[in-house]
């Protein structure tokens, strides 16, 4: 039985993406590699189907529970038990069991912090590991440092593990990305599978003005689904309450309880609710394939972040919407956090210099948990993490008011061509925003029910 007989007989799949069948066949020949494969298009079948076809038990490393949540109920709904999600949505003795029982399981996901912990590294050892995935990968260069440092060990944790197989995933990485993920996670360069981060089906525009105003008229006539995403739990529930006369819409962040969340999630993903306001830490990955727009109310601090959310919308490949609001300033938010890294820095810098000095900055305790003896070199990590930072907000902000293409500016960015301009590219090529509109079907049955409604009213009157 060849590949495609296979995806098919265990995923109902007819045939492969693009990417996807060398993917797996690299590592079907024991050999490392780095995939960068368009939001929406199927990265989980690359370590889904190699994972049946090797011995032993897959980890996939992953970066928000909503992720691994929705991963794992995948696989449950394809009919393998034999899955779990190994984070804080477990008490204790849950994972005590899991972690006694690690040979029981197939699939394993856990997030870096699980990862590196001593308890899952001695019971890591004890397995045998068929591969392991790091899932969403641009975040070794993106998050470490000054956001969840223990990216940066991850190679650490891996290497204790008698350097397993690797399979690192992302849909956004710009080819500096991609070197840092080389150079961060692999001994060496390993193959690439790098296809466009274009998604064609997806219509990108910006409106710049009073967002209070026109976020309520625009979400009331858009059709199907969406996610709004905002900067902060502050601002998601102001646009909560702003929007909570839609009907069956909701809010989600960090700050609601895990069964909230989880709740939250997989209503959204059976249709019960419309609409999502939400911080990034909900969609990614996320696998529900007609969310027909997504608004950010925020300015997102990057073009890979922004590419990463858009690609929630229009998996199922039907015509989708990214519209960006704006208003003058909306950059303070990510200069304030960027300048709290560098105070982070600064202090970080003054306790190497004054031993008495006590800090309760919880990401200086983690530094110095994470980089003994490392310093010198961390700082240095830490001044240039800050001028990217800089520039992919300058990035994100002439995206805002560029007057050429943004489809091939945002694929310029990661270090691509636009082969093709797809019939409602932008609004800077003329496309307009899809609104819902009322069909003829519609308007008929509306009308033979008035019909109907006056005969009775004129009946009863009679009567």
């Amino acid at each position: 039985m060849n590949l495609e007989q296979l995806m098919t007989a265990r995923f109902g799949y007819q045939t492969f993406r693009p990417g996807q069948k060398e993917i797996i066949e690299t590592l079907l020949a024991s050999e490392s590699v780095l995939g960068m494969l368009p939001t929406g298009t199927g990265k989980s079948l690359c370590y889904q189907l190699t994972g049946y076809l090797l011995e032993g038990t897959v980890v996939i490393i992953s970066p928000l529970i909503s992720l691994m949540e929705d991963q794992v109920t995948q696989l449950q709904q394809l009919g393998e038990s034999r899955t779990v999600a190994l984070n804080s949505l477990l008490s204790m003795p849950e994972k005590q069991y899991v972690l006694n029982n690690l040979a029981s399981y197939k699939f394993v996901f856990m997030s870096p912090e699980m990862f590196l912990t001593e308890k899952a590294q001695q019971a890591l050892m004890k397995l045998k590991l068929a591969f392991i995935v790091v899932d969403e990968a641009h975040c070794v260069s993106q998050w470490g440092v000054d956001f969840r440092p223990e990216y940066l060990k991850l190679s650490t944790g891996i290497r204790t593990l008698n350097q397993p197989l690797i399979l690192a995933l992302t849909a956004t990485a710009t080819p500096e990305v991609r070197r840092d993920i080389q150079s961060l996670l692999f001994d060496g360069s390993v193959k690439e599978v790098v296809y466009s981060v274009d998604r064609p089906n997806v219509s990108l525009f910006v409106k710049i003005g009073d967002k209070q105003e026109y976020l309520p008229k625009l979400v009331s006539q858009l059709a199907g689904a969406g996610i709004i995403y905002c900067a902060t739990r502050k601002h998601v529930e102001q646009v909560y309450e702003l929007l909570r006369q839609q009907e069956d819409i909701a809010y989600y962040h960090g700050g609601l309880t895990g069964q909230e969340r989880r709740m939250l999630q997989q209503q959204f993903i059976a249709g019960e609710l419309r609409l999502l306001v939400a911080t990034n830490a909900f969609g990614m990955g996320v696998n529900k394939k007609n969310i027909r727009f997504v608004v950010h109310y925020d300015l997102p601090s990057s073009p890979e972040d922004y590419l990463q959310e858009i690609g929630r919308a229009g998996r199922d490949g039907a015509p989708s919407q990214a519209i960006l609001l704006y208003d003058e300033g909306d950059e303070y938010i990510h200069q304030f956090l960027h300048q709290q890294s560098i105070d982070s820095r600064h202090l970080f810098e003054l306790k190497k210099q004054t031993t008495d000095l006590v800090l309760e900055d919880p990401l200086i305790q983690k530094w110095e948990e994470l980089f003994p003896g490392e310093e010198a070199e961390l700082i240095k990590m830490l001044e240039q993490r800050e001028e990217i930072r800089k520039t992919q907000l300058r990035e994100m902000l002439a995206y805002i008011y560029l007057t050429s293409c943004r489809r091939e500016y945002l694929i310029n960015y990661f270090g691509q061509t636009l082969e093709n301009t797809p019939e409602g590219c932008c609004d800077n090529d003329n496309a307009e925003l899809k609104r819902a509109k009322i069909t003829e079907k519609s308007a008929s049955v509306t009308e033979d029910w008035t019909i109907v409604l006056l005969k009775l009213f004129k009946k009863t009157t009679k009567d």
